[in-house]
């Protein structure tokens, strides 16, 4: 099972990738746990300097800016590599 986490402290852009990788996630029939980051002190953890980002399995896929839904599932399926 695939661990998405999406950093972010609420902001519309952060519900705005939760939404569309909930909504990629849901299409491509994959089969994960959708957890929000949204402490300072764990997003800190990713190193990431501006939000929303989006880290699939722990490592950082995206931050500061909402991808498009394909971009979202190749970075699901490991197929962004």
């Amino acid at each position: 099972m695939k661990k998405l986490q999406i950093l972010g402290m609420g902001c519309p852009k952060c519900n705005k990738l939760e939404q569309m990788t909930r909504q990629a996630a849901e299409e491509l029939g994959v089969e994960c746990e959708i957890v929000k980051v949204n402490t300072i002190d764990e997003i800190k953890k990713f190193r990431v300097m501006m939000t929303p980002a989006l880290a699939v399995d722990g490592v950082v896929k995206v931050y500061g800016r909402v991808p498009g839904l394909d971009e979202l599932k190749r970075m699901i399926t490991g197929a962004d590599q």
